[in-house]
């Protein structure tokens, strides 16, 4: 009876629904990071300062994460912004020294391209709070470096935030409140966790979508839930294999996540009192940042320039430490970080 009524709901009411998810399948592959310059990423040694491993990245994307919690800005900006930084990592070879400034940059082209204008950080608060080493006019360099490298860049880029959100509207849609199903805020908060590791730019935006609603459903144990999924995972072509493994993945994260092991992020802004003096530091600290190393444009594929200036590493410290933790470290312990690359 109930798998009558979902077919009846998908001929209906959702048709439109499928048409969208099936447009933005044909979209995803154009917004995935190249596969070589993934693995490269995760080649690269930890301890290596000239190029981006996949510890530095992680590292980055984590204080991205704390940056648009401070800020306020939305779910959409984030998962934007760390598409362009890994489709960027992937197609240029960047030293680590000047990854701060690529992930920086990234956030803030996708606010603008997200955000309401009034809410939109400016250029110069944003250098400020997030401690960097370089200067507007050279994010506006690195800004015109990305915009270049990655061609024309969408407003809304299909990522799997686009299908975690078309695959909730019809999970509500289609049982029809008969089945307890997880909030959209819980998903988005699950998804930020993942994006937060470099395995899980690999996956298409269309199965790591479904493997974080299936795992979820999967402790649900509810009969017309696990055949929607089994409808998309049909109608989008997605296989058992395909979608086992990073279902097996998303539940490794889950469990790291919402342990007592890793910190996250609250979702309140975090609220600075300072006194006057340490205000004037500030401005004063703001007229003498010195500027950004030349950054040689060179693809993966190209060798890699020398650059004797000014080391910016990746894991210099920041004026917030680990987002929303105080410091109190990063998300995910190193055993997880370990047991995916495997």
């Amino acid at each position: 009876m109930h798998q009558l009524a979902v077919s009846h709901l998908w001929c209906g009411q959702s048709i439109s629904l499928l048409k969208e998810l099936k447009q933005c399948c044909a979209k995803e592959s154009s917004f995935l990071p190249r596969d070589s310059g993934l693995k490269m990423i995760e080649a690269a040694p930890a301890e290596n300062h000239n190029a981006v491993s996949a510890k530095c990245r992680d590292a980055n994307v984590e204080e991205l994460w704390g940056l648009t919690s401070f800020f306020g800005y939305s779910t959409q900006t984030f998962v934007q912004a760390v598409n362009m930084l890994d489709r960027f990592l992937t197609i240029m070879k960047v030293q680590a020294k000047h990854l701060p400034c690529i992930g920086v940059c990234c956030l803030h082209m996708a606010a603008k391209m997200v955000e309401e204008e009034r809410s939109i950080s400016p250029t110069q608060e944003l250098i400020r709070i997030s401690h960097s080493k370089f200067t507007v006019s050279d994010l506006c360099r690195m800004e015109k470096i990305i915009s270049e490298k990655l061609g024309s860049l969408e407003q809304h880029a299909v990522t799997a935030l686009t299908f975690l959100r078309l695959y909730h509207t019809a999970f509500v849609s289609l049982t029809a409140g008969r089945v307890e199903f997880p909030s959209i805020v819980t998903l988005e908060a699950q998804l930020k966790a993942c994006t937060c590791r470099l395995v899980f730019s690999k996956a298409r935006p269309s199965v790591l979508a479904l493997s974080l609603i299936a795992q979820e459903l999967k402790a649900l144990q509810s009969t017309t839930a696990m055949k929607v999924v089994q409808q998309l995972q049909k109608y989008l072509k997605i296989s058992e294999g395909e979608l086992l493994h990073w279902r097996e993945l998303v539940a490794q994260c889950m469990a790291q996540y919402y342990s007592g092991e890793c910190t996250k992020p609250d979702n309140k802004k975090l609220v600075w009192i300072v006194s006057r003096r340490t205000a004037q530091n500030l401005r004063a600290n703001r007229c003498c940042v010195p500027g950004l190393p030349t950054i040689p444009e060179g693809n993966w594929d190209e060798s890699e320039s020398e650059d004797s200036c000014e080391d910016m590493s990746c894991e210099e410290d920041s004026l917030y430490g680990s987002p929303g933790s105080d410091g109190g470290g990063a998300y995910f312990p190193s055993t997880f970080l370990s047991n995916c690359r495997k």
